[in-house]
Order: structure tokens, then sequence, then C-alpha cells
């Protein structure tokens, strides 16, 4: 597999791109947000239940103390938290894709 070096905002659209095929893989409906704002980047749709995504390309960092590799992501935003967004990390090294577990500040 060929890795060729992309600025910011096509990595972004690539990843928003296998994100789109892996929920398809995966039982979704998918519909893409047509601008470049808003909460979310993609709706998904599966047996009834409405999912609000947002895609993040993974960081992958070397943990200082253990050595470990671990994914550096951000954070949802308060407005984000509040309407349900779910990240989507995509590891650009292994192109998998994987929701983020939630460690958000809180914000109330």
């Amino acid at each position: 597999m060929k890795h060729t070096k992309h600025c910011d905002s096509r990595k972004g659209d690539m990843a928003e791109y296998y994100a789109v095929t892996w929920l398809w893989d995966n039982g979704y409906e998918v519909f893409k947000n047509c601008g470049c704002t808003g909460l979310a980047d993609l709706i998904a749709l599966k047996d009834g239940q409405t999912t609000l995504i947002d895609v993040k390309t993974a960081q992958p960092q070397l943990h200082k103390k253990t050595g470990n590799n671990f994914t550096k992501c951000c954070s949802r935003t308060p407005e984000q938290i509040k309407a349900g967004v779910q990240l989507l990390q995509f590891n650009s090294v292994d192109r998998s894709l994987y929701f983020t577990k939630h460690r958000d500040k809180n914000y109330d």
C-alpha cells in the first residue's frame, strides 16, 4: 500500500470517504454534510437509529512513559456533546476506522 503526503484538508476528505464506505459495509445508510461547517460530517441511519458522526484523522503517537502506541484525537465541542455527535477515528497508517470512547471535559 503506497502512502502519499497530502495537505490537511485532503487528509480529512480522504478520511470521510473511507468512513462512508466503512459505514456502508457495516449496514448504515450514509448522508454527507454538503458544507465544510457544522456539528457533524455525516448522518448515518441503521435499524431506525440516526447517528451524527464527526470523522477525525487519528494521529498515532508513542506514549513517553509506557512506550505503547496510542491515538491522539480532539474531544467533542459542547455543542457536539449536546447533539450526541459520535467521533469516528480514521487511522491513515493502516486505514482502519473505529468509534471513539468519549472522554469529554465537563462543560456544565
